[in-house]
């Protein structure tokens, strides 16, 4: 190539830099990127806002309440899920020409889990008045929920109405879903990875509250009690299965024990109850016991107002260690 044809090369534009680069952050060579910072971006947020520790409500995500503003009920299609289930799926409603007994049912359904809304949000509402009461410069056993619709938004809206913080670890979803209005703006996160946002309900987590709910209930509810049965869990965790009439129903854990698949020590490892005062008690008297009673001292005084501006080690090691 001649000097006159090197002479008339444009120029090229500058490479983007790594970590600003679509291609490379979304492609399949870039997951380790994507999966550090699902770790480090909710570690600097939980720090920067002051959280120490929370109280983790599970729940089903597809029962709209009976709300007091427009007494609207609603299934919707999938959990998180902003679009409405099939009409023939909806329950029935006052002046139907055409009832069906599954839509008596659904309807009879509705109303129950309306209820657990409403505990959920009182349970809370409970909670978060009392943990704001704690003396300590970090926020004590902040409610904290998947972010969606639900029994989620029913705790997100009991602890915004306490006056707390509260936090919403949403799921990226393949159909339309959005965070409840209930969580603190600074606490809203969205994941991609089901096992990163896993690990964020458990890290910080001091008890479980587990409402009615379907697979992904199931599913969260039986992780963490595995890994309090096998000793993968740093500091004691307290765990209440809410609305034993449900539950037993969907569930023979008694049966588990008696049949050997469980110890019958395991049965130990929860408690039920029915109302949002039997539920605080045994909250209250878990997480005084095990985090507060002989605890190392949380210091005087209130939570400042600005945001955390000192190390990570507030929230402790990165890596928890294990009881085994």
């Amino acid at each position: 190539m001649s000097q006159d044809n090197e002479d008339e090369l444009p120029a090229l534009p500058n490479a983007p830099l790594a970590y600003e680069n679509p291609d490379f952050l979304d492609s399949p060579d870039g997951r380790t990127t994507r999966i550090l910072s699902e770790y480090n971006e909710p570690m600097a947020r939980f720090r920067r806002e002051r959280i120490q520790d929370t109280v983790v409500f599970f729940g089903s995500a597809r029962f709209h309440a009976l709300d007091v503003a427009n007494h609207e009920l609603e299934l919707l299609d999938n959990t998180g899920s902003v679009q409405p289930a099939p009409a023939a799926e909806q329950p029935a409603r006052p002046g139907d020409a055409e009832t069906s007994e599954l839509k008596r049912s659904r309807a009879e359904a509705l109303v129950e889990m309306a209820r657990y809304y409403e505990d959920a949000r009182t349970l809370a509402r409970m909670m978060t008045e009392w943990s704001m009461k704690l003396p300590g410069r970090r926020h004590r056993f902040v409610i904290t929920s998947g972010g969606g619709p639900g029994i989620m938004e029913a705790a997100n809206r009991g602890a915004w109405e306490a006056g707390g913080k509260t936090i919403g670890l949403n799921i990226k979803l393949p159909f339309e879903q959005r965070p409840n209005p209930y969580i603190t703006p600074a606490l809203n996160f969205n994941f991609h990875y089901f096992f990163m946002r896993k690990y964020w309900f458990v890290y910080l987590a001091k008890a479980l509250v587990v409402f009615p709910g379907g697979f992904g209930t199931l599913d969260e509810m039986f992780e963490v009690l595995t890994l309090d049965q096998t000793n993968k869990l740093a500091k004691p965790i307290t765990v209440v299965i809410y609305g034993s009439s449900y539950w037993k129903n969907v569930l023979n854990l008694q049966l588990l024990a008696e049949k050997g698949a469980i110890g019958v020590k395991d049965l130990d490892l929860f408690q039920f109850a029915d109302t949002p005062q039997e539920a605080f008690a045994i909250l209250k008297d878990g997480l005084t016991r095990n985090h507060l009673v002989g605890a190392e001292a949380p210091g005087e005084g209130t939570v400042p107002e600005g945001p955390e501006a000192s190390a990570q080690e507030l929230l402790g090691p990165d890596i928890a260690k294990t009881r085994s």
